[in-house]
């Protein structure tokens, strides 16, 4: 092969960008950062060039201007995504402009960077799009990561939705009643997308004591209070590269909300007792089962905060709402406490699925797991009856939906005639202290406060019950 045709053959293996902005310094800065990044580049000074350019060749990412002289970036944007849509493109905003940058999200941008350009932050946007569109070519790309089970309707769309946000760096709201399975949404979309190899740091908002949570968010810097005897890294920061997962968002509170939203608009963070703002490369992922958009008319929950981090939104359904795929799940999990415990797992019986199915699972997919437990204990000779549910009442779907909303999550299950006392009151005061650590997110206190014992008491009874 000649010396030219091997230098051609280079050049082609580069990437190729396409840079939309009528200003030329920043297109000669912009040109030089990707070009010692081994990125080839195009230029365009408006829409109509930047269009004849996508047409005509293939482009791993288009990084375009908002202001253009015959349009609007958003435009192009939207151009992009009927006519290309496998190009990511991202947006680059005035200072502050946030607006127009979740306007671009919204629409299908990648991701966005501010002006004045931080050369960082752009050469990790560059990388991570090129990596996203080199994955949507590769043949060994496969998601091999944890997955939803169910083939009802709503659990394929909601799939088909994963895989659309993982390609993009949009903050994405998840939302959903507990125990649906939030956080395993929120591992999907990061394996899926090309921050697959970062961190996954999630956080339960709900649990860190306010006191301590600017420091265990943020990191603080030694001697910045007392006990700091050390520098610290936040818990952003550790998601460096990767995404940090914000379970429970509505709990945090209003002054740590204003902090968290510099962190989404500016990509950056001040540690306690620091005086700089250090810059950090993570993706947003939030979920609650509470409504934001209530707390946010309430007053408790900050609308722009609430605009920023749901961009885009993920609803998980609860099981009563696809109760089809309840023996698929129930087959999973009962394999799965069958290889924790060593043995073979058993058979779901017809009447056991049919009393599976008609139960309104308050605690969706959580509780279906702890009854399955149970019900695994209780059986013998390889098969799972209805004699061995035991379900915390006689509500089925339809009596859940004509409860009142502020029933109690604590309701005890129906007596058995037919068993011993005190083998009922066991299961109740197990199924009650079950109950009560999965409302509290597993905080004993928090826990032992709902069932009105004191902490040792709480503690004592786990241990007599064998619930640990």
């Amino acid at each position: 092969m000649s010396e030219a045709a091997d230098s051609a053959r280079r050049a082609a293996a580069q990437p190729l960008v396409l840079v939309v902005d009528d200003e030329p310094d920043l297109l000669e800065l912009v040109g030089l950062t990707l070009s010692r990044m081994s990125f080839r580049t195009r230029t365009a000074a408006d829409l109509a060039t930047a269009r004849k350019l996508l047409k005509t060749e293939s482009f791993d990412l288009c990084l375009t201007d908002m202001r253009l002289p015959d349009g609007d970036g958003l435009d192009l944007v939207a151009w992009i995504q009927e006519n290309r849509a496998s190009v990511p493109v991202a947006v680059i905003t005035a200072h502050g402009n946030v607006e127009s940058a979740v306007r671009a999200l919204k629409l299908g941008a990648f991701d966005f960077v501010s002006k004045p350009l931080d050369l960082g932050v752009l050469r990790k946007l560059v990388g991570s799009a090129v990596k996203l569109r080199a994955d949507a070519h590769s043949q060994t790309a496969t998601y091999t990561g944890p997955r939803l089970l169910g083939g009802s309707p709503v659990m394929e769309q909601l799939r088909d939705m994963i895989g659309r946000v993982a390609r993009s760096q949009a903050p994405v709201h998840i939302s959903g009643e507990s125990g649906t399975g939030k956080e395993l949404v929120a591992r999907m979309i990061h394996e899926s997308g090309p921050r697959r190899d970062g961190p996954f740091v999630a956080v339960n908002c709900g649990a860190i004591p306010t006191e301590l949570m600017e420091s265990e968010l943020f990191g603080h810097k030694r001697g910045s209070f007392t006990g700091a005897v050390a520098d610290k890294k936040g818990l952003v920061q550790s998601a460096e590269g990767g995404t940090l997962f914000l379970d429970e968002v509505a709990d945090l509170p209003l002054h740590m909300q204003v902090k968290l939203l510099r962190v989404v608009q500016e990509k950056t963070v001040r540690p306690v007792g620091e005086a700089r703002e250090e810059s950090v490369d993570v993706r947003i992922l939030s979920a609650t089962h509470k409504s934001l958009a209530d707390l946010v008319a309430q007053g408790l929950f900050r609308e722009d905060l609430y605009y920023r981090i749901n961009v885009i939104e993920l609803r998980v359904p609860a099981l009563r709402e696809r109760s089809g795929d309840i023996p698929e799940i129930a087959d999973a999990i009962l394999a799965r406490l069958a290889r924790r415990a060593g043995g073979t797992a058993p058979r779901l019986a017809a009447d056991a699925v049919r009393m599976l199915e008609d139960y309104a699972f308050p605690g969706n997919v959580r509780e279906l797991e702890n009854i399955l437990e149970r019900a695994l204990t209780l059986s013998t000779g390889g098969e799972i009856t209805a004699e061995h549910i035991r379900l915390r009442s006689a509500a089925r779907a339809g009596a859940a939906e004509a409860a009142a909303p502020g029933a109690t999550a604590l309701a005890p299950a129906a007596v058995d005639a037919g068993a011993a006392l005190g083998s009922q009151l066991e299961s109740i005061e197990r199924d009650a202290i079950i109950k009560a650590l999965e409302k509290t997110r597993y905080n004993k206190t928090a826990a032992a406060k709902l069932l009105g014992l004191s902490f040792r008491a709480l503690r004592y009874r786990i241990k007599k019950l064998g619930i640990e």
